[in-house]
């Protein structure tokens, strides 16, 4: 159930990933910066050498011994908002977007204006505190994941990764122009999962050779790509989208529909949703909020109320 309540902003801190959006989030940063200043709020930066290291400073600002922050506000990507989930995560510290990335996908979910930093902070300022549902990854080898928008595996995730690792072109195309590479050389895994809602019921288990499976805490990702349609973000739950073995030709004619943001209403294309579930591939890449995850098995869960998010009101 949505929960929404006005916050009163007096002080902030503002994290800043300068690389994000090609260095778009130093640009995005001091003019929202600059807002907030004129508007009287009291501003604390951070530019950390590491994402450790930011977590480490943003925990010491909403727990330590003095005035906290109103919000913390991310001038960056979805990836500077993976980061400081895991200093966020379960507090009543809102976190404010001011959208310097090349997805923007949670700033997107929430209509935060993501071409006009000035009006972002406006939202900052005035906006409303929702509560919202965040995804939780446990994996084998290495610390839970919070995630905030989709965790893509398998086409998707490779897809993300040679995006990340690209320069041209810009925005949402380079999404299309990686799926296009990685299509040339890649065909359907096999993969178990496992769904659960949370009850004592036997789990669901689904046993297909997909090209991609995506699991979405909300609806889109790389850049307004409509992945998880059906996703809601306060419901308790994770939407599951499978793409299952299709030809080369039938993945290329999916991609353009994808790609501009229109649902996808094909044969091969099923939706699922639960509180838990398990995904089991051999060798598949993941990637949560458009970072690294590693690679399959992995189980995620939805969390209910985990974070505070600033929205338009």
């Amino acid at each position: 159930m949505t929960s929404q309540s006005r916050r009163e902003m007096r002080k902030v801190t503002v994290v800043t990933n300068a690389l994000s959006g090609m260095g778009k989030g130093h640009d995005v940063a001091g003019a929202a910066i600059a807002r907030l200043s004129e508007c009287g709020i009291e501003i604390t930066e951070i530019r950390a050498p590491s994402a450790a290291e930011s977590v480490r400073l943003v925990r010491a600002e909403i727990t330590g011994p003095g005035p906290r922050p109103d919000a913390v506000v991310c001038a960056g990507g979805d990836g500077l908002v993976s980061v400081m989930l895991e200093a966020l995560a379960g507090t009543d510290t809102p976190i404010g977007l001011i959208p310097g990335g090349s997805g923007n996908d949670l700033a997107r979910e929430f209509g935060v204006p993501i071409d006009d930093p000035v009006a972002a902070a406006d939202v900052v300022l005035g906006g409303m505190a929702r509560t919202i549902d965040l995804g939780l990854i446990d994996r084998d080898d290495a610390a839970p994941m919070w995630f905030a928008t989709v965790t893509g595996t398998g086409f998707d995730a490779r897809v993300t990764l040679r995006a990340n690792s690209m320069s041209w072109p810009k925005g949402p195309l380079r999404y299309t122009a990686a799926a296009l590479v990685e299509l040339a050389s890649r065909t359907a895994t096999p993969y178990r999962i496992e769904l659960s809602d949370g009850s004592a019921q036997p789990d669901t288990v689904v046993e297909t050779d997909a090209m991609l499976v995506a699991i979405g805490n909300t609806r889109t990702y790389g850049g307004g790509m409509l992945v998880c349609p059906d996703a809601v973000v306060d419901d308790g739950l994770l939407d599951l989208t499978v793409v299952r073995a299709v030809s080369r030709f039938q993945m290329l004619r999916l991609l353009p529909a994808l790609a501009s943001g229109k649902r996808i209403d094909h044969p091969a294309v099923s939706h699922y949703r639960a509180q838990r579930i398990t995904l089991t591939a051999p060798g598949a890449p993941a990637t949560a909020d458009g970072e690294p995850v590693g690679t399959l098995p992995i189980t995620l869960r939805a969390v209910p109320g985990a974070l505070s998010i600033l929205v338009p009101e």
